[in-house]
């Protein structure tokens, strides 16, 4: 999670605090619509966004490092009118971006102002109200959901994903598989009236639908985006083929053809994520036979004795390494690096912009691990690129688009190689070449299994959006594109209520 999300929060104080610049509002909303009205407009809404952002960003913080009722209260109060107040501003923005003699600065702020609802509701009072009360429910059903083996046997994601990822029993695996998905059946009416609503939000902005409306930000058409997408994925699909084969071929040898077959789709169930878009878990049954993998950084670490403050360190000197400046002292007296005793947090790994300034904070409850020093280096990659985009004005404090940032933390997460291992002195020697081909397999359960899950998924929606498919056949359209893309289907025929993309909500 990075600036995106609490951006949006700020625009949830805007109302609160409207009436403190009450001529500020009468430029913003009323006046001719010319391009010096337009550039008026955008001013005023990033004064004040900028000046309520940082209240709304402490008050976040607040509410995922010291978790109660009152402090989720607090930064939950404000959502229905945080919404009406967006689509206000977008429906504004939108009347302006029509105007010619826009200069590009102003036109392109105003498509962010536009655009940067990620569920629009309409602007009929009621309508926006429920729209928020159907996400709040969306949400709360899943945050809150659990499958129960027996009336005092309950268990949450967390447990029931740790039960994929070791349990290499088929029987215990459906299990677990399916419970999570019993949770999920009441959704699915929510979810289509969701749509509904979005779609009248969107279509009121000047799109077709909500879909058209998340593809118009990558600065071509949204049918071209549409293109690039399926252009890249041809690409990419070969590699994703050929490891596709040999994860199916060793699965038929340890569970047998009965049950995973030599030349079909891969039973979901089998492959060590709750969603099979992560096969990492299962590498010790797909590794090479011939050699094994060079090193353990989980063993290192852990030998090493490193705690969370040394593993960011080494995170922070990286960067040192490439010219960017030390972090800042408060990054240090401010961020949360290990989960706290005395009190419940949100131990979801984020980077954090207080000011969109210098205090940069990370989130995390640090374990001396692989995949949490992967995730350090992942993080600080934001709070990088947060402080390198500091100098500019509002609407540009934040990626290019909504992928940006995760690809800078990815990107940079790519250089921890053996030869970096050795720099830092995490290894002596840096391995042969005959130890790559392990820790390349391991990094392709990782990234390029995921590459047609997440494609997939913005298929569905782009055509549940589109109204190409009512809520009777959301779950047929779910596995029809899991088979086409990902190769793996349900390991049993599912229910007629089944809402299974509700399982990854």
């Amino acid at each position: 999670m990075t600036r995106f999300y609490r951006y949006v929060c700020a625009w949830m104080l805007v109302p609160l605090f409207a009436a403190c610049n009450p001529a500020d509002d009468a430029a913003v909303e009323g006046g001719a619509q010319t391009p010096q009205a337009a550039e008026a407009f955008v001013f005023q809404s990033e004064r004040q966004l900028a000046e309520l952002l940082q209240k709304n960003e402490r008050i976040a913080w607040l509410s995922s490092t010291f978790v109660t009722a009152d402090t989720e209260r607090m930064a939950a109060s404000v959502n229905s009118e945080f919404t009406a107040l967006r689509v206000q501003l977008a429906a504004q923005a939108a009347d302006y971006y029509a105007l010619d003699g826009i200069d590009a600065d102003t036109r392109r702020k105003l498509l962010i102002l536009r655009s940067a609802i990620t569920v629009p509701a309409p602007r009929d009072v009621d309508k926006t109200l429920e729209l928020s009360k159907i996400r709040t429910s969306l949400t709360s059903l899943y945050g809150k959901g659990e499958y129960c083996y027996t009336e005092d046997a309950c268990l949450d994601l967390g447990h029931l994903n740790d039960i994929m990822a070791e349990s290499r029993d088929p029987e215990v695996l459906l299990d677990a598989w399916e419970g999570w998905r019993t949770i999920f059946p009441p959704m699915k009416d929510l979810y289509a009236r969701q749509v509904e609503l979005a779609n009248e939000g969107a279509t009121e902005l000047g799109y077709s639908d909500l879909g058209q409306m998340w593809r118009s930000v990558y600065d071509m058409p949204s049918t071209e985006f549409s293109a690039e997408t399926n252009r890249l994925w041809s690409e990419v699909k070969p590699l994703y083929e050929a490891l596709h084969c040999h994860v199916r071929a060793r699965l038929v040898e340890h569970y047998g053809s009965a049950l995973v077959s030599p030349d079909g789709p891969i039973p979901a169930h089998l492959l060590g994520n709750m969603w099979a878009q992560d096969w990492s878990n299962i590498y010790p049954l797909v590794a090479p036979r011939e050699t094994a993998l060079p090193y353990d950084l989980d063993a290192i670490l852990k030998q090493r004795d490193f705690d969370a403050i040394t593993m960011v360190r080494m995170g922070e000197a990286f960067f040192s390494s490439l010219g960017f400046e030390e972090l800042p002292a408060t990054f240090w007296q401010r961020s949360m690096f290990v989960k706290p005793r005395d009190r419940d947090v949100v131990c979801h790994a984020s980077a954090w912009n207080i000011d969109e300034q210098d205090d940069v904070r990370i989130k995390m409850c640090i374990k001396a691990s692989a995949e949490d020093f992967k995730t350090i280096h992942h993080e600080l990659g934001h709070n990088y690129y947060q402080r390198a985009y500091k100098g500019q004005s509002h609407l540009y404090r934040a990626g290019a688009n909504d992928s940006f940032h995760e690809a800078i933390g990815d990107t940079v997460a790519l250089s921890i190689t053996p030869g970096y291992l050795q720099a830092i002195g995490l290894l002596k020697d840096i391995p042969d070449a005959s130890g790559d081909i392990p820790l390349l397999l391991k990094r392709a359960l990782e990234g390029v299994a995921f590459i047609p899950f997440g494609l997939l998924v913005d298929q569905w929606r782009w055509q549940v959006f589109a109204g190409d498919t009512g809520p009777d056949n959301y779950n047929d359209l779910w596995w029809q594109l899991r088979e086409k893309y990902q190769g793996v289907k349900a390991p049993n025929e599912r229910p007629a209520a089944a809402f299974d993309a509700g399982a990854k909500y």
